[in-house]
């Protein structure tokens, strides 16, 4: 059965005259149209639903989740707090906050807990956190990775602060990268994975390094004073530091044991192409930075004798930063049994690790969610969880129930989104809007629509983005030449989450079609278009710009036909919002200074990752509209994702753009370039436009 748009009883502002499709009321209210555009029911066809666990309360940016003493659950907050669940209880109580000792933010922090395997009888807990240091920042260390042991007094309700004692630091070079879990593994010793090092590329070259931790799964035995090396480390005889498990990893965020087999599993986030899951075994080398995945790094040829390949990996179209879970050995899910479970932070997809016919490994997709998934967590009955670092819940990963829609319709004009008679319209009921400061791509024209249930409002914030309630669907049609590429809907399901469906307009233009994947088109002229996946929707319809983009004040408050567009949307908004009372953003070709043009160019550009809350991954930069330049944390602040080769660069240097990151990555067309998705070609107006922003700044406030 067929996910469907049409039909559906919706009020809301028209642009085009039209007939109710319910006669249960022929004449809406007002004499406005009833629209046949609504979202489907959330498709059933996935082979787990998630639950919501632990009593649905809302942590703070959850990166670790462990079950521990008397079956409590422990979560991890990345400020510094770790918070316990008991066994049934709705509400949390505080382990431990060690807020005021570490270094947060980005992919720094308080990053993972692990009960010693003898905690019964010495009460030991260990903490993974990134630590401030004295001394100079870029180029020697920003701060410290460090392990510490604390005790606990009480069976595990809190962990003693005043009893910390610090196992191992490692000097961090770079800000990102940090890897984050730490586990015991079968043996009794404690292994934890270290990123490269960090900003972009492995520019110290660490990866194939065996003379450093940075990259490495490390193994320790914290029986130690302060640890102790097991003896069969691979470079206890020479070679390496002895502490060294594996090497060759980028950024194993991830590690898990099977509880069953006690194989290790790692999931090693990417550069810029490939995300990879690993089963890590003694001295193995992983091949970063010789290789991303199983593909030459920034090589047609490379040296490959030794490397171990990735048991199964994927590219950009389905996500970009990988989330190694657990290997399945509960009950409710018999076809999972024995298979490793994992997911994508930034697409909300998620995997098992299964094999075709040939035993060739694979990776089968269980669900598309809509979750920002941070880690995974296992219970002792091998029931498996996920934590959402956006709204900061945990699921319970489930069986799905089966039956309901499976996609939406395969042709666009059976959606009731469109005209029927002129597609270039909007169905009668949508409300056609224009937006001040448009999101750049590759210079299409652009058609927006959204349509509204019936009785239901348009939520607007304190910071003038406005949330569409359930039921909602937009439309964006890409018009490429003077003929139209794309159309794609976004809408909310009736559960609050949200999908986005691609469809690709044939040549006559009468009709587009769905597309189940992303994919790339060859228009003619030398231009290629890229149409996004599903989870690609994801990497930009983030939930701290309100997943929803476009639809804000500073946005709408423009005029069209002679009427500004807030009156327009009055009727749909749940509060009444005056036009001007927030500085409309600038179009680059509108009147203003260079900091107002290039300001409202970046808050629609980039500001929907580069913002506040916005996670692993993203610079710790805020292009929000409302921040002054100086919290904006980028003036004269060194990039933590690479130099891009230029020497002495900066996010943002005064008066120097060319050493400026923030437009060197603009202009970029490879790995380097932002945005990442969907666009090849530079926008010339929107990158002089910064430029001369960063020109006529002195000096950095």
């Amino acid at each position: 059965m067929k996910v469907r748009f049409a039909p559906a009883c919706l009020f809301v502002l028209g642009v085009a005259a039209g007939s109710s499709a319910c006669s249960s009321d022929p004449e809406p209210p007002g004499g406005l149209p009833l629209a046949q555009c609504v979202a489907p029911a959330r498709p059933r066809d996935a082979a787990i639903r998630l639950e919501s666990a632990l009593g649905d309360q809302a942590f703070q940016s959850p990166v670790d989740l462990v079950e521990g003493p008397g079956k409590r659950f422990y979560v991890v907050e990345q400020g510094g707090r770790v918070r316990v669940v008991e066994p049934g209880a709705s509400t949390s109580t505080l382990a431990i906050d060690i807020a005021a000792r570490i270094t947060s933010g980005g992919e720094a922090g308080l990053l993972s807990v692990a009960f010693d395997p003898a905690f019964t009888q010495n009460g030991f807990v260990y903490l993974h956190f990134t630590s401030p240091v004295a001394g100079p920042v870029q180029g020697t260390r920003v701060f410290e990775s460090v392990i510490a042991r604390y005790q606990s007094k009480d069976g595990g309700l809190t962990f003693d602060p005043s009893t910390e004692k610090r196992v191992i630091a490692v000097d961090q070079p770079f800000s990102n990268h940090n890897a984050g879990k730490i586990a015991f593994g079968p043996d009794g010793n404690l292994y934890f994975g270290l990123g490269d090092g960090g900003s972009g590329g492995d520019p110290q070259g660490h990866g194939q390094n065996t003379g450093t931790l940075l990259g490495t799964i490390v193994r320790i035995d914290p029986k130690g004073d302060p640890y102790a090396v097991p003896p069969t480390n691979p470079f206890v005889g020479g070679g390496g530091r002895p502490e060294i498990y594996a090497y060759g990893l980028r950024n194993p965020w991830k590690i898990a044991f099977d509880p069953a087999t006690g194989d290790l599993w790692a999931g090693d986030v990417g550069q810029g192409k490939y995300e990879e899951i690993d089963r890590i075994t003694l001295g193995g080398n992983y091949g970063w930075r010789t290789r991303e995945g199983a593909h030459c790094y920034n090589a047609d040829t490379c040296e490959t004798q030794g490397l171990i390949d990735p048991v199964v990996e994927y590219g950009r179209g389905d996500g970009f930063s990988v989330t190694a879970g657990h290997v399945y050995r509960g009950a409710k899910i018999p076809a999972l049994f024995g298979k490793l479970i994992f997911g994508d932070f930034g697409t909300g997809r998620i995997w098992a690790v299964d094999r075709d016919a040939n035993g060739a490994s694979f990776a089968a997709l269980l669900l598309a969610s809509d979750l920002r998934i941070s880690t995974f967590g296992q219970g002792s009955d091998g029931e498996v969880y996920v934590a959402d670092y956006a709204t900061g819940r945990v699921k319970v990963i489930l069986p799905s129930d089966g039956g309901g829609p499976t996609s939406a319709p395969t042709l666009l004009s059976a959606t009731g989104c469109l005209d029927a008679a002129d597609p270039s319209k909007g169905a009668p009921g949508l409300v056609a809007y224009e937006v001040n400061a448009p999101l750049w791509s590759d210079g299409a024209e652009k058609q927006r629509w959204v349509s509204v249930p019936e009785g239901k409002k348009i939520g607007v914030a304190a910071d003038g983005d406005m949330e569409v309630p359930s039921g909602s669907v937009l439309v964006k049609t890409f018009v490429v030449d003077g003929k139209r590429v794309e159309t794609r809907l976004f809408a909310r399901y009736a559960d609050g989450g949200y999908v986005g469906y691609s469809y690709e307009w044939a040549d006559d233009q009468r009709d587009a079609t769905l597309l189940a994947e992303g994919k790339t088109k060859d228009l003619g002229g030398g231009k290629t278009w890229t149409f996004p996946s599903r989870g690609q929707c994801f990497a930009c319809h983030t939930p701290q710009a309100g997943v929803v983009l476009g639809l804000e004040v500073r946005q709408l408050d423009r005029v069209v036909g002679g009427e500004n567009q807030l009156a327009r949307f009055a009727p749909l908004l749940a509060a009444p919002v005056t036009p001007g009372a927030s500085p409309p953003l600038k179009r680059l070709t509108d009147p203003g200074t260079d900091e107002e043009r290039a300001r409202s160019y970046l808050h629609a550009n980039c500001a929907m990752c580069h913002r506040a809350g916005a996670g692993a991954g993203a610079a710790k930069i805020d292009l929000h509209i409302d921040r002054s330049f100086a919290e904006l944390g980028a003036c004269d602040v060194a990039p933590s994702a690479g130099d891009l080769g230029v020497a002495g660069s900066r996010i943002f240097l005064p008066g120097d753009p060319a050493r400026s990151t923030l437009v060197l990555r603009m202009r970029a067309l490879d790995t380097n370039r932002m945005p990442t998705l969907a666009t090849r070609v530079v926008d010339e107006d929107g990158a002089r436009a910064v430029e001369a922003w960063i020109r006529g700044v002195s000096a950095c406030p």
